[in-house]
């Protein structure tokens, strides 16, 4: 599935890779990742992004892979236009550094049917963002990266969230297909797919406690007896 496809990731019924890998004609490697957020909804998903974990609490999303944590144009209204600059593993032992620059969807999905996925409940949640590589990567006339794009799109449920996780990884680039293989092999994907899989298993465990605790001002509290 090619990023200007991603309408697909819409609709709530299966679809031919939920979790897996697939090397495009591009040459772009699109990873895909499904994790089941027990006990989470989607606004406390969004809200996690808004909160802009700090080094320790990005350690609690993985013990593993997560390094380290900065944050750029945070705000409390809104994770969009924030940057995440981070330091963590994917599948190896390498320490990579990444730049997370997060943007409306509406520069993912088409308008329209991102505003009838929501208002059908077939989305709770959408934080999507351009990605960046290393110390000095790539950037667009706007200071955005260009190394890749990233979705993560909930759909709330009975049991928690169904959350589907999407990189297309050298999106952006404009390098050809063969020198994109070189630089992103499919191992790569396998590792990131891996992460992303186990990050958010991680955080469905302590996100909803966090989320009553930090806005138990603004929410019912729920109380378990």
């Amino acid at each position: 599935m090619e990023f200007q496809a991603a309408d697909v990731l819409l609709n709530p019924d299966p679809l031919p890779l939920e979790m897996g890998i697939e090397r495009l004609d591009s040459g772009v490697l699109h990873v895909a990742a499904r994790t089941d957020m027990l006990g989470c909804k989607g606004r406390m998903f969004e809200w996690w992004f808004r909160f802009a974990p700090d080094d320790q609490q990005y350690a609690w999303w993985h013990p593993g892979d997560h390094v380290s944590s900065k944050w750029w144009e945070t705000s409390p209204d809104t994770h969009i236009g924030s940057t995440h600059e981070v330091e963590e593993r994917i599948g190896g032992e390498e320490v990579l550094r990444l730049w997370i620059a997060f943007h409306d969807p509406a520069e993912t999905f088409s308008a329209d049917r991102y505003r009838t996925a929501v208002e059908r409940r077939d989305v709770s949640t959408a934080v999507c963002a351009r990605i960046g590589i290393g110390d000095e990567p790539p950037r667009d006339e706007q200071g955005r990266p260009r190394g890749g794009r990233m979705t993560h799109l909930g759909r709330d449920t009975p049991y928690g969230c169904v959350l589907r996780s999407h990189f297309w990884l050298g999106e952006g680039l404009g390098a050809p297909a063969d020198e994109l293989k070189t630089l992103l092999p499919d191992e790569v994907g396998l590792g990131l797919m891996k992460h992303a899989y186990s990050e958010f298993f991680y955080l469905s465990k302590f996100l909803p406690s966090l989320y009553i605790a930090e806005q138990r001002e603004v929410e019912a509290l729920p109380l378990p007896w």
